[in-house]
């Protein structure tokens, strides 16, 4: 099953980041995916397939 997601989509990871929140936004689509966190605005980048492992769920886009 392949999840829809695209720039500036509201993603919800599978793990919480260290501020306790899984609530990520997309700031950056290729090869890598650069992710903001909405609570800290921390912002990090992974590997699409790594992405795809930890993703749980797309949410609406902001």
């Amino acid at each position: 099953m392949e999840k829809k997601y695209e720039l500036g989509s509201i993603v919800v990871m599978k793990k919480p980041h260290a501020c306790k929140t899984n609530l990520w936004q997309i700031t950056r689509v290729g090869a890598d995916i650069k992710l903001k966190c909405l609570n800290c605005n921390r912002e990090i980048m992974m590997d699409r397939l790594e992405f795809n492992r930890k993703l749980k769920r797309v949410g609406e886009e902001k």
